[in-house]
């Protein structure tokens, strides 16, 4: 039997979950914030409130736009406009017009109140830090974009941001965009200090980083800090001769082994623990590592890959090993950021306005990774393309019953009471929040 097509006057939006959304947002008291910090004024009476435009960004972000002219997806949406309390919705152009008006001062003043007081207002110690850089490849001539290291786009320009998370919450803890010629370790101590800054009161337990920022300045640096730290070393030549010098290899599980060895590079002062891994290749075929090339010529040696890290840690080499081994959650949450929060689609010709957009981003980030935590209540994360669908692209309208709205969602019937746990959770939510 065939279709007729039909219409109706109702209004009704796709997107009736980001109601817990909104409620986390009012309850965190983040708005408040933005209100007192000194965001760049609108030139024109006509123009948009910053908070209207800041909230849409996060909205349409967590409802999967991932380029500028996708923030038109909501326009239309009367439900959520009213769900949100606003009189009309901005087109895409406002907000590329508004983040241009944030200078670099801008962008460290504002963005460095609202990471310190975020973080002091979640209660936890003893965190792990894990920094990381990662590639964001242009097509245009966009301010800051450079030829550098590009696995996916060999000669490609982009931009090169470093980014600092907190790992034991999942959430980022600094972020700055770079040209895309910097090195990973580029302007590292001041970074650094920007990001202990931005966790004050908070005690740093542990840091790690990838081979990028095997570097000896740093090393000196965190221990001038007394900071405990594991960051995966390169192959150099002379390290591949003290690892084919050693001999106590401690087996820890099939086909692995590890060793520690006081390593001394002639451009350190002192020695440094270095923590090797070595997995067979016969046992273990897909095994993590390098076959260095000083080993071609043993047959023991190059039937391993080896991995290896410098650290000041005195605890066994097997949990030095498996403590990095959990750093892999960060290249997860930039594979989050990039697929489900557009990090490398939100591009302008201004470098300022990209580096303005892009935090926005990471703010969204953790809002989202407080829902996580402070809603969901789940021991397994959900990415946002999970949640998207399972919680938040949910149809509804909006009723009054009196003075009361009401906000109808169209649940099935056994899913209703899970949806009405999150309801209740999100209003006795309040901040500070307890992790």
């Amino acid at each position: 039997m065939g279709f007729k097509i039909s219409f109706t006057d109702k209004e009704i939006s796709s997107w009736g979950g980001m109601i817990f959304m909104k409620r986390l947002i009012d309850q965190s008291g983040i708005i408040s914030l933005l209100s007192g910090l000194p965001l760049p004024a609108q030139g024109s009476n006509r123009g948009y409130s910053p908070l209207q435009l800041i909230q849409s960004f996060w909205l349409s972000a967590w409802c999967g736009a991932n380029r500028f002219m996708h923030l038109e997806v909501l326009r239309f949406d009367s439900t959520l406009q009213k769900l949100f309390g606003w009189d009309r919705m901005a087109g895409h152009q406002a907000f590329q017009r508004y983040f241009k008006k944030f200078s670099l001062a801008d962008n460290h003043s504002i963005f460095h109140s609202v990471y310190q007081w975020f973080f002091e207002q979640l209660h936890f110690d003893n965190y792990t830090l894990d920094l990381d850089s990662t590639v964001l490849t242009r097509f245009g001539t966009q301010q800051g974009a450079a030829r550098g290291h590009n696995r996916s786009k060999p000669g490609r320009k982009s931009h090169h941001p470093l980014i600092a998370f907190v790992a034991e919450t999942r959430m980022v803890a600094n972020f700055w965009l770079r040209s895309g010629g910097a090195s990973a370790a580029n302007n590292f101590e001041s970074f650094l200090k920007d990001t202990l800054d931005k966790l004050r009161g908070k005690t740093i337990g542990l840091l790690r980083a990838d081979s990028g920022f095997y570097d000896r300045k740093i090393f000196e640096l965190l221990e001038s800090l007394s900071i405990q730290y594991i960051i995966a070393g390169q192959m150099y030549p002379l390290a591949q001769k003290a690892i084919l010098a050693e001999k106590s290899w401690i087996p820890i599980a099939r086909g692995i082994e590890v060793a520690s060895i006081n390593y001394y590079s002639p451009l350190w002062k002192g020695p440094r623990r270095m923590v090797v891994v070595r997995q067979s290749i016969n046992e273990r075929p897909k095994a993590t590592g390098k076959s260095p090339g000083l080993f071609q010529h043993d047959d023991v040696m190059k039937a391993y890959r080896y991995s290896i890290f410098i650290t000041n840690l005195t605890l066994p080499a097997k949990d030095v090993w498996m403590l990095y081994r959990n750093r892999a959650d960060a290249e997860n949450r930039i594979k989050e950021l990039k697929e489900d929060f557009a990090l490398a689609s939100f591009c302008m010709q201004k470098f300022e306005a990209t580096e303005t957009a892009l935090n926005w981003i990471m703010v969204a980030y953790n809002l989202m990774s407080l829902f996580r935590i402070a809603i969901l209540k789940s021991k397994i994360q959900p990415q946002l393309k999970t949640m998207r669908y399972k919680i938040f692209a949910v149809p509804a309208y909006i009723t009054r019953n009196g003075n009361q709205k009401i906000l109808n969602m169209a649940v099935a019937m056994k899913r209703r009471r899970w949806f009405e746990g999150l309801f209740k959770e999100s209003e006795e939510f309040i901040m500070p929040y307890q992790l």
